[in-house]
């Protein structure tokens, strides 16, 4: 499946995009410890990209609840579930592709599950870091399992529920299939640090997210120069 066609394929799963992340043990958990590592403060204007249905929004609230908080998506189905959720007024959703975001700057920049889907990750990353106010804080919440062989069998051990599961709820095989490939060829979490350094952040460091998926997925963190 085309990276370009990754959007309208979440436009079709948005249904049941809750049930099966409901599924998933520890899911929410781990997106609350990664967003506490933005460091953030109340009255922070926040970025929250690839928002999705919503999670990656409600862990940042979680955090810290009197945040500003502009919650990107590329998938308009995704964001009329989102939108179908009570948010404080401080919360608003945008329908736009991340390299299309034109919003001010930001005082951090929050991305979960997001990197991997970019038809231009390189470019994508440069514009972000243009959304950062100096020394601002990204982010990234994903998976990276190329830097180990246990973890990519573990993997496509998980894939072997998440595939045939995501198909049922959602009726569409082609996205959950995608998804298992997507984690397969996308950077080691050494190549998604270096990542992050060619494209202009400072004081990148990465930690796996502890639980079911340990060493699969990952938090990272950059700051703006």
């Amino acid at each position: 499946m085309n990276k370009l066609e990754v959007p309208r394929k979440f436009d079709r799963a948005a249904r049941g995009y809750d049930l099966l992340v409901g599924l998933n043990p520890g899911y929410h958990q781990a997106l609350r410890r990664s967003a506490r590592a933005l460091g953030l403060r109340p009255g922070m204007r926040v970025l929250d990209l690839g928002c999705g249905t919503g999670a990656s929004t409600a862990a940042l609230l979680a955090t810290v609840p009197c945040l500003e908080v502009v919650a990107v998506d590329a998938s308009e189905g995704m964001l009329a579930r989102a939108r179908q959720k009570r948010w404080p007024p401080t919360v608003r959703f945008v329908h736009s592709r991340a390299e299309d975001v034109d919003e001010g700057r930001f005082d951090a920049v929050f991305a979960a599950y997001l990197v991997r889907n970019l038809p231009d990750p390189d470019a994508t990353l440069r514009h972000v870091r243009g959304l950062l106010k100096p020394g601002a804080p990204l982010v990234l919440h994903e998976y990276s399992v190329r830097d180990s062989w246990l973890r990519t069998a573990l993997w496509t051990l998980l894939c072997g529920v998440i595939v045939p599961v995501g198909w049922l709820v959602t009726g569409d095989r082609s996205l959950y299939t995608y998804l298992w490939r997507s984690v397969m060829d996308f950077d080691g979490a050494g190549a998604l640090r270096d990542r992050l350094r060619r494209n202009g952040f400072v004081g990148v460091r990465s930690a796996p997210v502890p639980g079911l998926q340990l060493g699969v997925v990952h938090t990272f963190l950059g700051r703006e120069r």
